[in-house]
């Protein structure tokens, strides 16, 4: 009762002191204009001693130019703005020459340490493209992480992974808005998460990532890879403003051509001329490097030169001649395209100025590994098929991706998509991606119960599980089709039955029955499976779960903290490889289970389920 009284009290003062400021006037001069400010007090005034001798006011300085005085050598005198330069270190007027104005300022302390207003300047806090209400993760989820653990998942994260929904969740956690844990510099955070966007083929999101930081915050891991997102995406002039910016940070080929390109678009063609004659002659880099920069260089309008491009003596392909020649529409000849590998499939089938059928030889792979979605694989072959200049295998796969939507009758439809799989294997998951839609177009019938199986894989590669929970009561449990069903459903509880997991494992034929030992392990992380049942399934397949590794009790122990971003990294380093030959049923069960306490259901069912389809 006291305090409240007090602080009625306290309120009633403050009330009447702000009256009394409204009653009284208000000046409205600047302050100093009204009130001069009092003449200092005799007190207040320094006196004279014998160590300092009383000021006398100097006489005002007659008009005119003030004399300059040349200091002479070893006076001690510093000349302003030389302080602290080393005179051993002015470069020669040749060298003057072939600078760029941003090295003359850098060279000459001009330069400012930001290249963007104080108000414009991105915030550090938080680094990401994704904010949690588009989709991303809780963006302080790893801020009270142990840095030394983020710092191992990310950097242990250096192959793509062998699941599909694996690549799709991963990305979504690297690409979120996300505080650096503590002791991690942010920018160090945003290159180890950009490092691992490269190595799954996601340049353009690692690009967008590194877009988000300030080029003055860059360090040379951060322009390492963005270098490498930036010639992922063919977006060379993209990375000229922290080229001339940091422009002495580094001494490599690929960096002072990168210079070279960047000058000639800055307007200084003589110079990145010269820049370029000095590489061919020095051979910093092989000459077809260097042919292809100062081609692509000669755009900026200022080169006046032609550059002819032989590939007669080059013997492979890189990242840097498949970007410039992509760049420039600069054909790459066959033998070095062909076979060129899986780091080039991933780009062609994201880069809009390469050609289309081109682009379909890279969209596999692509769809596959989780960089393509189904509707972007439908829109590709959508313009293949539009284009009446298009012949070949791509032209006749549209046509047929066509008949599988329009067809009169389902069965033709079918046979269209089956058509298009050319097989059940692995290797043509990536059509199953580019049938999703269609494939959900099919009703539900017993008729076509043999072929649920491949039809139910390809709509979970897009996530329709509505669609795909339709032929619950279409297929013979047991089945192959039925396998897939019983793991996609949501839901909790148990739900599976033991007399079809029996038929399910005498109908596998899977080497060493990886099917049945992944169907075991799914149902089990999600909680579908009686430990009785377990114990004897996993006995018939030879299946142990129980063995821990350093890797299972860290996604266990994050899971159990609920950390949801920290599990789906976890997750993402136990799910590398080039193929599910490469992913045994414990890590699957491990990253099932903690998804699915987490709160990621959908991926931990998608990953469960597609894991039976592809194992």
């Amino acid at each position: 009762m006291k305090s409240w009284l007090w602080a009625s009290g306290a309120a009633i003062a403050l009330g009447a002191s702000i009256a009394l400021a409204q009653d009284a006037p208000e000046s409205l001069l600047p302050p100093g204009f009204d009130d001069p400010p009092p003449a200092p007090s005799p007190a207040a005034r320094p006196a004279a001693s014998a160590n300092r001798p009383a000021q006398v006011p100097s006489a005002p300085a007659a008009p005119g130019s003030t004399p300059v005085v040349q200091p002479l050598p070893g006076s001690g005198v510093v000349v302003p703005g030389l302080d602290g330069l080393d005179l051993g270190k002015i470069p020669s007027m040749e060298e003057l020459e072939g600078m760029s104005t941003d090295e003359l300022d850098e060279l000459l302390g001009l330069k400012p340490k930001f290249d963007i207003p104080p108000g414009a300047r991105r915030s550090m806090e938080r680094v990401g493209i994704l904010h949690q209400s588009e989709g991303g993760l809780p963006s302080g989820s790893l801020a009270k992480q142990p840095a030394a653990l983020v710092r191992a998942a990310l950097a242990g994260t250096k192959r793509p992974l062998v699941s599909r929904w694996g690549h799709i969740l991963l990305r979504r956690t690297l690409a979120s808005r996300l505080a650096a844990p503590a002791g991690m510099n942010p920018v160090e955070f945003a290159s180890l998460r950009m490092v691992a966007l490269n190595r799954m083929g996601e340049f353009g999101i690692a690009r967008a990532v590194a877009q988000d930081v300030d080029t003055a915050n860059w360090n040379r891991p951060m322009i390492a890879a963005a270098l490498t997102a930036y010639i992922g995406t063919q977006d060379i002039v993209g990375v000229c403003p922290a080229v001339r910016f940091h422009g002495s940070i580094r001494e490599d080929a690929t960096w002072t051509m990168l210079q070279a390109i960047c000058n000639a678009y800055a307007g200084e063609g003589a110079l990145a001329g010269s820049q370029f004659d000095r590489a061919l002659r020095q051979g910093i880099a092989p000459r077809i490097d260097v042919l292809l920069a100062q081609r692509f260089a000669g755009a900026a309008g200022n080169g006046r030169r032609a550059v002819d491009i032989e590939w007669d003596d080059v013997e492979d392909i890189n990242p840097w001649r498949f970007a410039l020649a992509n760049a420039l529409g600069e054909e790459i000849p066959e033998s070095l395209s062909d076979g060129a590998g899986a780091y080039y499939e991933r780009v062609w089938a994201n880069a809009p100025m390469i050609g289309l059928p081109m682009r379909a030889r890279g969209a596999d792979r692509a769809a596959r590994e989780g960089l393509l979605s189904a509707r972007a694989m439908v829109d590709l072959y959508s313009q293949i098929y539009a284009d009446d200049t298009i012949t070949g295998e791509e032209a006749e796969r549209a046509t047929q991706l066509r008949d599988a939507y329009t067809a009169s009758s389902p069965k033709d439809r079918l046979a269209a998509m089956q058509s298009i799989w050319g097989g059940d294997s692995a290797g043509d998951y990536g059509r199953y991606v580019l049938t999703a839609y269609a494939a959900a177009r099919i009703p539900a019938d017993s008729s076509f119960a043999s072929d649920a199986d491949a039809l139910i894989a390809s709509m979970l590669t897009a996530g329709l599980d509505r669609d795909a929970m339709a032929w619950r009561d279409a297929v013979e449990p047991g089945s192959a089709a039925w396998g897939q069903i019983v793991l996609v459903q949501p839901g909790r509880g148990r739900m599976a039955v033991s007399d079809a997991i029996d038929s399910f494992i005498d109908d596998d034929a899977s080497e060493d029955d990886r099917k049945s030992q992944f169907l075991i392990a799914g149902l089990a992380a999600l909680g579908r499976i009686s430990d009785a049942d377990l114990s004897n399934f996993s006995a018939r397949v030879d299946l142990d779960l129980n063995s821990q590794t350093k890797w299972s009790r860290m996604i266990a122990r994050a899971a159990r903290l609920n950390n949801r971003t920290l599990v789906a990294l976890l997750a993402g380093l136990g799910m590398q490889g080039q193929s599910w030959k490469q992913m045994t049923p414990r890590h699957l069960y491990h990253i099932v289970s903690a998804l699915n306490r987490v709160g990621l259901q959908s991926e931990a069912r998608m990953i469960a389920a597609e894991a039976v389809a592809r194992g």
